[in-house]
């Protein structure tokens, strides 16, 4: 077995789909992932209807939550908070 065949063979599948999406990008150009992306949202809202959505994210919630804390939500609500009155302030004369 030579060695360029070697290389080949030892790439993980994590490389491989890397570098898979890679030359999607290159071929179809960034805006392809938003459009496949926007296909897929409607055929599950589709398939599962809208309430699918809040009961996935409810879940999601609930994991993070479990995860992090309740704190967790008051430090990211304060951060955004901060974030939004510093945007404002600029924009006042």
């Amino acid at each position: 077995m030579n060695r360029a065949k070697k290389e080949i063979m030892a790439m993980t599948t994590e490389e491989a789909g890397r570098r898979g999406g890679l030359a999607v990008k290159k071929k179809y150009g960034p805006s392809f992932y938003s459009e496949i992306g926007r296909k897929g949202g409607q055929a599950t809202k589709k398939n599962y209807g809208p309430d699918f959505y809040s009961k996935i994210g409810e879940k999601g919630g609930e994991a993070v939550k479990n995860k992090l804390g309740v704190a967790f939500y008051s430090d990211i609500g304060r951060l955004g908070g901060k974030s939004r009155a510093k945007k404002q302030m600029k924009f006042e004369f």
